[in-house]
């Protein structure tokens, strides 16, 4: 997300609390009232939005580690394509030795 997309969402969220509470207050409720029903939704639009960004830190879904993750596979896929048919099928037999140790490791 953009920096300026935040400010939209921000200014969005509180041009929205403010039709909230006329709403509230057309509807009957007196402005004290309307205000605070304004402010608890408010509230929750927030803590919601703050979970789901919370949510992508941890699941480490931001733009940045994609960016991270789409160089590293491009870097390795690079060194794949200038390697020799020699080197893959060694490398290749490496994997198969290492993968084969996993599935059945030596007693100790």
């Amino acid at each position: 997300m953009r920096r300026i997309d935040a400010i939209a969402i921000g200014l969005g969220i509180f041009l929205g609390g403010g039709v909230l509470y006329f709403l509230l207050q057309f509807v009957g409720l007196d402005s004290q009232k309307a205000g605070i029903w304004a402010q608890a939704a408010l509230v929750v639009v927030v803590v919601g939005w703050l979970s789901t960004y919370l949510f992508r830190v941890g699941g480490k879904n931001m733009t940045y580690h994609q960016q991270v993750r789409e160089y590293e596979d491009a870097v390795l896929q690079k060194r794949l394509e200038e390697m020799s048919p020699e080197e893959i099928a060694q490398l290749q037999a490496e994997i198969e030795a290492e993968s084969s140790e996993v599935e059945n490791p030596t007693q100790g």
